[in-house]
């Protein structure tokens, strides 16, 4: 038995960082082979080589616990997909049908890299499709290239998803390496950094910032002391209150609240899951501690998060993947951002939400890379149509190698653009976002400025 036949999948554990052995594809294959030739001729044993075969697609994504709000509208936009290709996939003079297998990680990474364990070995997936924070990104997309299989993620800064999955993430971009069949597309931390501070310069404040860094992918990756928000807001003038890491599901933050008050924070950021932000929030009132300004990543991506505040969540602030008024359509579908909003609301009764543009756009890059791909089933070549991916999406365009990333990067990420927005009461209890600066993104028009938290 070679090197490679000896090469097993492995399980992400949370606990102690590091990957657990199981059995990989190869090795299930390797030993079919050598169990006949009429087995390893058969369909089961040879899937690649018949004439009208389905294109599998896996989709993995947290449907349920904490993160479940990044994968509300994952029915609607898979439903939305499904009617897209209904006719099947042209690939050459051969009509493909295709079908999407759907794996929930519940918001935890060691069951995100079984599930894809589980997509890989099987259910032999043709494409990994894979979104919603580092938590579900990275245990998949290293089963991914363990296992070589194609894999595209997206809905994680580009940050955590490269440099969280290095051996030595600390180690500098020397000892990085880039993957061979991995490939995400979303913004950067230096992009929610800019957008972020560029809001704050609206309002007049004493510039002391107080962190919100939780011990998960996300919060290790923002509050890097050297690839983080702390290094930028020293460079412009921000003092930086950190109390340091806590656990996701904390119940209380009375320590993080009384460390602000000291330091008389009148901003604060950082990204926490949603149900922290509210823990936090709804304390930071009871305490008597209210900034002007709060701008949080993740956790107050969704309307509802600000619905269970009340009019304690008028004006606080966020980052913008996307939204209606995102100047871009569908190459799958041909919808404008405002159509595909107002499809969802439509078809759902519920107010859109961001993750909808970005998981629609994860499987428009799927067709249009299958379709540009020349031989189905073959993991090289896929990976080689996702490297020459230059498509026009309803979040933007994506495109790998560009050289907005540093080097060692290029290969593997593509940047979206990110714009900030303050969310504004409305209807009594109901919320909506203004886009309130596009510095960072001109082609996205803001619709007011920003106004302190009364």
């Amino acid at each position: 038995m070679t090197t490679n036949d000896k090469r097993e999948l492995s399980t992400f554990d949370i606990d102690s960082g590091l990957f657990r052995r199981g059995i990989s594809r190869r090795c299930v294959l390797k030993g079919a082979a050598t169990a006949g030739l009429s087995a390893a001729a058969s369909p089961v044993f040879a899937p690649y080589v018949q004439a009208a075969r389905v294109i599998k697609l896996g989709y993995v994504s947290p449907q349920t616990g904490p993160l479940a709000p990044f994968a509300e509208s994952d029915n609607f936009i898979i439903g939305n997909f499904k009617e897209a290709i209904k006719s099947g996939l042209k690939i050459g003079n051969q009509t493909y049908p295709v079908e999407v297998v759907t794996k929930d990680s519940q918001s935890n990474p060691n069951r995100a890299a079984q599930v894809a364990k589980d997509l890989i070995v099987t259910d032999k997936i043709d494409l990994m499709l894979v979104a919603s924070t580092p938590e579900t990104t990275n245990p998949v997309s290293t089963q991914c290239e363990i296992e070589e299989v194609p894999c595209i993620s997206t809905v994680a800064p580009w940050q955590p998803w490269f440099i969280g999955r290095q051996a030595n993430p600390r180690g500098g971009p020397p000892a990085w390496k880039d993957f061979n069949y991995t490939y995400h597309f979303f913004w950067g931390l230096e992009d929610v950094i800019s957008v972020f501070t560029n809001m704050w310069s609206q309002l007049a404040t004493n510039k002391s910032v107080g962190g919100l860094f939780p011990n998960d992918g996300d919060g290790n990756a923002w509050g890097d002391k050297q690839f983080g928000f702390p290094p930028v807001l020293d460079k412009l003038g921000y003092k930086l209150t950190d109390p340091g890491r806590y656990q996701n599901l904390t119940d209380i933050f009375f320590a993080q609240i009384n460390a602000f008050k000291e330091a008389k924070c009148e901003v604060i950021t950082g990204v926490m899951i949603p149900p922290d932000f509210t823990t936090f929030w709804k304390q930071a009132m009871q305490q008597g501690f209210r900034p002007k300004i709060a701008s949080l990543g993740k956790a107050i991506l969704f309307p509802v998060a600000l619905e269970t505040l009340g009019k304690n969540g008028n004006n606080l602030s966020s980052e913008v993947w996307w939204s209606p008024n995102h100047p871009f359509k569908s190459s799958l579908t041909g919808m404008s951002a405002r159509a595909l909003a107002d499809a969802y609301t439509q078809a759902t009764k519920k107010q859109w939400t961001q993750p909808i543009g970005f998981v629609h756009a994860l499987f428009e890059v799927a067709i249009d890379v299958l379709k540009r791909a020349p031989t189905l089933g073959d993991a090289k070549a896929t990976v080689e149509a996702i490297k020459a991916t230059n498509l026009n999406t309803v979040v933007g365009p994506i495109k790998w190698g560009q050289e907005n990333l540093p080097p060692f990067a290029r290969k593997n990420v593509a940047k979206t653009p990110l714009v900030g927005g303050q969310w504004r009461i409305k209807d009594g209890n109901k919320y909506d976002i203004v886009i309130t600066d596009n510095k960072t993104a001109p082609a996205i028009p803001v619709g007011g400025g920003m106004q302190a938290i009364g």
